[in-house]
């Protein structure tokens, strides 16, 4: 103890500091660990009126190693409080991506007092070794103190195919089938195993999806959700959402899913087996994951990641790397496509607004020379546009010092250009003009921008499309536009709010 307690003084001391969080891309609203590396957010739960991120974290660098499960715990996913390491690296086992789930009939015999408890299924991750191959296997852990220490279950580990590649149990209780069920992912053979357990510690393979959708790199961190159809809270369908990297949409990391029904046993596509669909259409989201024990008759609720791997050591961002999408909302939406997933921030980032800028009409040189006065790095903006034949328009937003970063719709689709926002020379992968198709009809152009320092959300016509992108503007770029190439909007509305840390 007496040599912990200095380092304890100096980590309290440095946590206090008001400007610890205030260097020149730390994200003001979104999660990001204090210091050192984190990727994967994991085991994310609903528990007795906190939510957990766990996330995976390097607690000696800023770059990727040492995986452990970083933890942190808010009321109301906005304002995290970090806790200590969850679970740590040991015996030269690394702790990859997994899921917590609330054991509230003690299925598992790891509860203590008849209380409910949390239990994390996990992989477990055996770096090779000369004449011996990587191991990857899942592997279980609980606590009975609220997720505050947690203790690796002896019998580790509950499943072993003897692969090394072999990882991401995304596990939850099952209604159907009265039993636990884990989805699974064998990454390079594009499949996401099922299985179930009554007990969460004897698994039986139950069924397997895939090949399908796109193939290009290898699956990682499969998600089975069941998700609500908009305006039919009582009507759902099962969503599988796979990650695949390399292979994704804008290059590197990306996520597709499937649209379908679940029986407890077997996941059914919807669509034909080569249909790929895109959870966002940027190139920062990655690894969603949603919570689970979530209050009954509450929508799901998903965070990303929000990097990529081509670049994510390059990042000019200290003294952390990596950090998390805002909390997103989830539902279904029945198109002429069929049924497309619909992402929203929480209600609870309303609550962060501070200072508001409010204009509706159809001259563009008034509009922005109002706009003159708005000078913010986190902010949200909702714009509900008219465009009447404007061949482009949109918003140039973190302008200044001949940089911006611009998000438009033209040609039928919605983009964000990141090429001249700023630093973007340390990766060849990082300047991008990422796109995608916009379902306008006749309803306006609606965005929701979520802007903080160095992220960029973008959610379209009601969140049918995400697309998120990190930017690293140059100091002071506060500046806010809109543009119009082509011809004239007809009506233009934007209320932007200043939100806070």
């Amino acid at each position: 103890m007496l040599r912990l307690a200095p380092l304890l003084f100096v980590w309290i001391c440095a946590f206090g500091q008001p400007n610890a969080y205030d260097q020149p891309y730390r994200p003001q609203y979104h999660f990001s660990p204090r210091v050192d590396w984190t990727n994967d957010p994991n085991g994310l739960v609903y528990f007795d009126g906190e939510y957990h991120l766990f996330y995976q974290y390097n607690p000696f660098g800023d770059v990727w190693g040492h995986m452990s499960w970083g933890h942190a715990v808010s009321r109301d996913m906005m304002h995290w409080q970090e806790l200590p390491v969850a679970l740590p690296e040991e015996n030269g086992i690394m702790i990859f991506t997994g899921s917590t789930v609330v054991d509230e009939g003690n299925t598992s015999g790891f509860c203590a007092n008849g209380k409910p408890c949390l239990v994390a299924v996990y992989t477990g991750h055996t770096p090779g070794a000369a004449g011996r191959p990587a191991l990857q296997t899942q592997n279980l852990a609980y606590s009975n103190d609220h997720g505050r220490t947690w203790t690796k279950y002896s019998g580790n580990p509950v499943l072993n195919l003897h692969l090394s590649d072999f990882r991401d149990p995304h596990v939850f209780w099952s209604n159907a089938a009265r039993r636990w069920t884990m989805a699974v992912a064998l990454p390079d053979d594009h499949k996401v195993l099922i299985y179930g357990s009554g007990n969460l510690k004897t698994w039986e393979r139950l069924s397997e999806f895939g090949p399908a959708g796109a193939t290009g790199g290898q699956w990682e961190c499969p998600i089975l959700m069941e998700i609500p159809l908009e305006g039919k809270p009582r009507q759902t369908r099962w969503v599988l959402k796979v990650g695949l990297n390399p292979g994704g949409l804008q290059g590197g990391s990306g996520e597709q899913y499937f649209v379908g029904r679940f029986d407890g046993a077997r996941f059914a596509n919807d669509n034909p087996p080569s249909a790929t669909l895109w959870t966002d259409y940027g190139k920062d989201c990655y690894c969603a994951l949603p919570f689970n024990g979530m209050p009954r008759g509450e929508a799901p609720v998903m965070i990303g990641w929000m990097n990529n791997w081509q670049y994510a050591a390059q990042v000019p961002t200290q003294p952390w790397r990596g950090q998390m999408t805002i909390p997103r909302r989830l539902h279904l939406k029945s198109t002429t496509e069929g049924l497309r997933l619909v992402q929203e921030p929480v209600d609870a980032l309303q609550r962060l607004r501070g200072s508001h800028f409010a204009w509706h009409g159809d001259d563009m040189a008034e509009l922005n020379r109002a706009l003159a006065a708005v000078r913010w790095s986190s902010f949200e903006l909702r714009s509900a546009v008219v465009p009447d034949g404007a061949g482009e328009l949109g918003w140039r937003l973190l302008a200044g010092g001949g940089k911006s970063v611009t998000v438009g719709f033209g040609a039928g689709q919605l983009f964000v250009d990141r090429t001249h926002s700023g630093i973007a020379d340390f990766s060849k992968d990082f300047p991008a003009r990422t796109s995608a198709p916009l379902p306008k009809g006749r309803a306006p152009l609606e965005f929701t921008i979520l802007v903080d320092r160095s992220t960029v959300e973008v959610f379209a016509q009601g969140g049918q499309v995400a697309m998120t992108n990190l930017v690293y503007p140059p100091a002071g770029a506060q500046a806010l536009e809109f543009y119009s190439v082509g011809g004239k909007p007809r009506r233009i509305g934007v209320d932007v709010w200043e939100l806070k840390p």
